[in-house]
């Protein structure tokens, strides 16, 4: 037995993770205004951010935040089934529920606390669960803690789908068919019509994670609400991180479903529960959201500008890739947007797969067509001279 000292171990791990040129490390950033970011002193135009409206530095949803933290205190003080479920919360979780047209609501700490929790609650050894070849590592880990099959079908695949949902139903008690609404790293979105009806077809249940349009899509109400007819979702999951501006997840669907999630998601059950200044800052959002109709189309709109400068596809997301395939290409050009004063995510294997190495562009409805314009004339000249 080899007696290997834990620094050795992780300094072995590390040579091979820096011989892959995957090295990750932590930058400080702090958030100057609503598109702007400070980096060692340094100002940058942020097209990296997930913050789609520019809420988390809305003047008004920072005072009711301050406001329930000089009344509630900085923390919940336990979690939900103790002391943890301060007031504040029904009031997020009735918005969330009317905004996805759902009985009920569940708050978690975070989208990924969500899906780690949710899915084990529900699913088990003698089901299956269907997903996405893309979806969210969270769901991965949520469908594995599970023990249920899992069997991943070709990105929005729904010939795909509908030959494994034959071949697999009548094998297993219960079918889940998961998937994300947007898709994080490729900013399209899955046919959640055709999805529904696959899933209702094969007598199986529908997950949609919606952590990316939530807020942006469908006049704020997120993915579903981009269809007239009413869906076959049974469980929709989203954040309160990302176009909400603040942080927490959450969990939209039946009463009896969420009492299930309340008595069985451990992720739930044993966390501490969100601050309530975090929660006074969603609802103020929530509330901007569903009463501001022209906020919630300009990051969409600021991403079809950009792909009109660039003769790029029509979005349809905030979120646009540029698939460039090789990763130093991709950290060259990264850095060159930096050195102009403009930050994109520069996104490598293993976060996406090997030859998909990309520049991640998200669009907020704080950007101008100046800054769009810049950022676009940098991008081409970049690509043009590598």
């Amino acid at each position: 037995m080899k007696d290997i000292k834990l620094n050795q171990f992780t300094e072995k791990k590390l040579k091979q993770i820096f011989n892959k040129k995957q090295l990750r490390v932590l930058n400080s950033f702090s958030r100057q205004d609503k598109m702007s970011v400070i980096r060692k002193g340094k100002k940058y135009i942020s097209f990296s951010c997930n913050d789609y409206l520019g809420l988390s530095q809305d003047k008004h949803i920072i005072a009711e935040s301050v406001k329930a933290l000089k009344k509630y205190g900085v923390g919940a003080g336990g979690s939900r089934l103790i002391t943890g479920n301060h007031p504040l919360y029904e009031e997020l979780e009735n918005l969330l529920a009317f905004m996805k047209k759902t009985e009920s609501a569940c708050v978690f700490g975070s989208g990924f606390l969500a899906n780690i929790g949710v899915i084990p609650a529900i699913m088990s050894k003698k089901d299956l669960i269907v997903m996405d070849q893309l979806s969210h590592a969270s769901s991965f880990i949520g469908a594995k803690i599970s023990q249920a099959k899992i069997i991943n079908y070709l990105h929005n695949d729904m010939s795909d789908l509908e030959r494994i949902l034959y071949n697999n139903r009548k094998k297993f008690s219960n079918v889940l068919v998961l998937s994300e609404g947007v898709f994080s790293m490729d900013g399209d979105l899955a046919p959640l019509d055709k999805i529904s009806y696959l899933a209702k077809k094969y007598k199986s249940w529908t997950m949609i994670d919606d952590a990316h349009g939530f807020g942006v899509l469908g006049n704020g109400f997120g993915s579903a609400a981009n269809y007239k007819n009413e869906l076959n979702i049974d469980i929709h999951m989203g954040t309160l991180s990302k176009a909400i501006g603040a942080y927490g997840g959450f969990i939209c669907g039946e009463k009896k479903l969420v009492e299930l999630i309340i008595n069985r998601a451990r992720s739930q059950i044993y966390t501490t529960g969100l601050p309530p200044s975090v929660i006074a800052s969603a609802i103020a959002s929530l509330k901007r959201i569903i009463n501001d109709e022209k906020l919630t189309v300009k990051p969409l709109n600021n991403a079809k500008y950009f792909c009109e400068l660039l003769n790029l596809p029509v979005p349809q997301s905030a979120i646009v890739p540029i698939i460039l395939k090789d990763e130093e290409k991709v950290s060259k050009i990264a850095n060159e947007l930096e050195s102009n004063g403009l930050l994109v995510g520069a996104i490598r294997p293993p976060t996406v797969p090997f030859g998909t190495s990309r520049l991640r562009v998200t669009f907020s409805s704080t950007h101008n067509f100046y800054q769009i314009e810049k950022l676009a004339r940098v991008i081409k000249n970049s690509i043009n001279v590598l």
